[in-house]
């Protein structure tokens, strides 16, 4: 699929704010190619790199999710959390968006353990399993029932590792990026001007702060993704 099948305009990007980046003595050197200019102190990134390598990155995914590829999306900040979860839900896609757990991937035996814990626990609450306890034992399972909502709600039904992990913060979701290298997981991640590209397979630049900004670029990717699914139901 062509770039333009993907509307990704320029000005409203500008519009997003995706353009800027961080004060420029926070950057990473490992940027530069990815930054226009410096105004009044704050990095300005490169808009055509960022179309070209967004293209390349919906590209992917549309590819992947035609073929039945599952996604991970992450994003844990406060700016990015409900923007990630409405984004992933309309897409179908993963998600974690409120803590990012040691081992979500590369212990995923355990996370699986603990994901059956949690539906067990929604099922004895659907089914009034929790109103025949005794009220204290009830408790502790309500409070173990909310926090497990609370960080595995949105990879409930991950039956098995994600194929692409898209990322929102790099340097907030660090770890996550050092699970996904050491499993051979590809990554798409938006890297700001602190951020380092290698650590990436598919560097999008782009303000990784601003809420317009990150909705506008997950907006995109989920698009391909749902766009890559329509097109294999069309071919069966």
């Amino acid at each position: 699929m062509k770039q333009k099948s993907w509307n990704i305009n320029l000005e409203e990007m500008m519009e997003a704010g995706v353009h800027f980046g961080h004060q420029a003595r926070k950057w990473n050197p490992k940027m530069a190619s990815y930054i226009f200019t410096e105004r009044k102190g704050i990095h300005i990134l490169n808009l055509t790199q960022t179309a070209r390598f967004l293209s390349e990155a919906c590209d992917l995914v549309a590819t992947a999710s035609s073929k039945g590829k599952q996604f991970l999306i992450v994003g844990t900040k406060y700016q990015a959390a409900d923007l990630v979860a409405s984004a992933s839900t309309k897409a179908r896609c993963h998600y974690v968006n409120q803590k990012w757990l040691g081992g979500m991937l590369t212990n995923w035996s355990t996370i699986e353990k603990r994901l059956q814990t949690f539906k067990d626990l929604e099922n004895k609450e659907k089914t009034g399993v929790f109103d025949q306890l005794p009220k204290k034992e009830a408790a502790t399972l309500k409070r173990q029932l909310t926090q497990l909502q609370k960080y595995l709600n949105g990879i409930k039904y991950m039956t098995s590792l994600p194929d692409i992990v898209i990322i929102v913060d790099q340097q907030k979701e660090i770890t996550a990026i050092q699970e996904c290298i050491t499993l051979g997981i590809p990554t798409i991640c938006l890297v700001d001007t602190d951020c380092d590209p290698d650590l990436t397979d598919i560097p999008i630049p782009a303000n990784d702060d601003a809420r317009a900004s990150i909705r506008w670029i997950l907006n995109k990717l989920t698009l391909a993704i749902s766009v890559g699914r329509y097109n294999s139901i069309k071919m069966e």
